[in-house]
């Protein structure tokens, strides 16, 4: 996700600027990030919901600061600076991987007296494994399913119905689960509780206009009272939908609309290089 279109913003605009400026000032435990990077998007969430101090740098991907790419030479975003040994430390230590930095930032930062909730399903071993399975299938089938479905491309060996059919099926598998699995009617995958499963999710179905801005017939969920036999499974999924772009994390950590647009303009043309990507063209897993 290192690559962007040089015409785009420098840094994060709209409700994202705001946040990004409220944590511009020093701090031991830092944030480099893109803000088109759904991964990014993610690690920002967690560390909103869990109300951890840290420091946020935009990364610029043309001109990667020193200091960031001794943390990490790959220089992909994100990247967590984590302090060694004392937290006030000037030392620091990378984590990489989003879901990697989400899971650190939940078990770090647990006492609830001074962050926000576990994002895990607390005093149960087997809710936790469970919510980690369909994370899995939100990284492992739903994730490159959207972006098989926006790099489509006439020319592809497989149809755009092909490509709309799978990313909607892996959605419906998750909400089945969430319907079958759930002693309340949600509107999170776990009921009322909020979790690392819904922060997963969240930065795609927040990018799923995109789909409909650039691919005939766009996402093609059926609208209120239009989903036939499965209208009980899509009315979860609204419900789902709905709350989870009105979350106060995932919505404070967003920029402009029109400037999505404008970066996932070469996935919908796939002529952009980024790993995930060339990882989509060749049909393996994504970075």
């Amino acid at each position: 996700m290192a690559h962007v279109d040089t015409s785009l913003p420098e840094r994060p605009t709209g409700a994202a600027a705001k946040l990004a400026d409220a944590h511009a000032a020093e701090h031991p435990l830092k944030l480099y990030g893109g803000w088109f990077c759904p991964f990014v998007q993610r690690s920002w969430i967690v560390l909103e919901e869990k109300k951890v101090p840290y420091e946020y740098q935009e990364i610029n991907p043309y001109k990667k600061a020193p200091e960031f790419l001794a943390l990490n030479p790959r220089g992909l975003v994100p990247t967590l600076a984590v302090p060694k040994g004392d937290a006030r430390s000037k030392y620091q230590k990378p984590l990489y991987e989003s879901s990697v930095i989400c899971e650190y930032l939940n078990d770090e930062y647990g006492d609830e007296s001074k962050h926000g909730p576990d994002l895990f399903p607390p005093g149960s071993a087997y809710e936790r494994a469970r919510c980690r399975l369909w994370i899995d299938h939100i990284s492992g089938k739903i994730v490159p399913g959207f972006y098989k479905f926006i790099q489509h491309t006439p020319e592809k060996e497989y149809s755009l119905e092909e490509a709309r059919s799978n990313f909607l099926g892996h959605i419906k598998t998750l909400v089945r689960e969430m319907m079958e699995n759930s002693e309340e009617s949600g509107p999170w995958f776990l009921g009322e509780s909020f979790s690392m499963v819904d922060v997963m999710l969240a930065p795609w179905a927040k990018r799923m206009f995109l789909l409909d801005h650039y691919k005939p017939g766009g996402v093609a969920i059926p609208a209120e009272d239009q989903g036939g036999e499965d209208e009980a499974l899509w009315g979860r999924w609204r419900k789902w939908y709905n709350a989870i772009v009105d979350r106060q994390s995932v919505k404070d950590t967003w920029s402009d609309d029109d400037y999505y647009v404008q970066a996932y303009k070469r996935y919908a043309e796939d002529t952009t290089n980024s790993e995930v990507a060339q990882a989509t063209r060749k049909g393996v897993a994504l970075p």
